[in-house]
């Protein structure tokens, strides 16, 4: 059975993005954003807020790679969650965008990613990755750095929402 490029690369999203989903059964909006404190200890990790927000940013990037209509990302979401941002415990609520903003944005750029990886010709991912330095040496094409962002990347955060979780007493996903 041959399938395309895109297929494959949708299959591992599915499985992540199932994944994020069970990994925010329980999670209240006043801890979404706040450092985890088991025995009172804060420990500064990656809360979900950051987790989330940040992985939103890749959903259009991912569109546009492969030539798809992508949704604007909100200023306000770049300067908080790229790459070069650090996060920061958020007790008030006035750092990062409410829970269901996040959510929202996160779960609507992966829908438009997985279908429109579906429907994908190959073509597009064979083409070089126009990124610069360590990740278009290490993802050469768009077909390799979008098997990234949509499968290691995505898990790579995933797992500290994971972590996050356990210190914050609640379940395993």
């Amino acid at each position: 059975m041959t399938r395309s490029l895109g297929n494959l690369i949708a299959d591992s999203l599915t499985v992540s993005l199932s994944y994020s989903e069970r990994l925010l059964a329980g999670i209240t909006a006043e801890r979404f954003a706040r450092f985890a404190s088991p025995g009172s200890v804060v420990v500064a990790s990656n809360h979900p807020a950051f987790v989330y927000g940040h992985l939103a940013l890749y959903a259009p990037r991912v569109l546009r790679l492969i030539d798809h209509p992508a949704p604007s990302i909100p200023d306000y979401f770049d300067l908080a969650f790229s790459k070069d941002a650090v996060c920061q415990d958020d007790p008030d609520g006035d750092i990062y965008p409410p829970m269901d903003e996040v959510v929202a944005f996160f779960r609507e750029g992966y829908r438009m990613v997985t279908g429109a990886l579906r429907t994908a010709p190959d073509e597009p991912f064979d083409r070089p990755n126009p990124a610069e330095g360590p990740m278009k040496k290490l993802f050469p094409t768009i077909g390799s750095v979008l098997g990234f962002y949509c499968g290691g990347h995505m898990m790579m955060h995933l797992g500290q929402s994971s972590a996050w979780r356990r210190m914050e007493g609640l379940p395993a996903a």
